[in-house]
């Protein structure tokens, strides 16, 4: 039997796209340590960008947008792009409440962000 509480799967860059990694349901301060582990495993590599692709996202809280902004600053700091993808409608405006828009570059889907300059 599972333990209802243990901790959901780590979320895994595409293999075809190593450096977009897919983000699904709510991140929130259960998922958020998971999505921070994958997240600095992918930034250890240095790509020249990070893309993290929200389309499946229903909710984030604040510990899921520290994880996000503690990854884009990391990024930044060797001088890399870190892009968000897909926002859906309900996690746009939390990002637009908490005025993160203007804070991380945001793009309509994957393709769009990996083609941005």
């Amino acid at each position: 039997m599972q333990k209802k509480n243990s901790s959901p799967p780590a979320p895994k860059p595409q293999r075809d796209r190593p450096n977009v990694l897919p983000l699904k349901g709510e991140i929130d301060l259960h998922v958020s340590p998971v999505v921070t582990a994958s997240l600095t495993a992918m930034i250890e590599k240095k790509p020249e960008r990070v893309v993290i692709d929200l389309s499946d996202v229903t909710y984030i809280d604040s510990a899921g947008l520290a994880a996000l902004i503690q990854a884009m600053q990391k990024v930044e700091a060797y001088g890399g792009k870190f892009l968000l993808a897909g926002l859906q409608e309900t996690v746009r405006s939390i990002f637009e409440i908490s005025r993160l828009d203007q804070v991380f570059r945001i793009f309509p889907d994957t393709d769009t962000a990996l083609a941005a300059r």
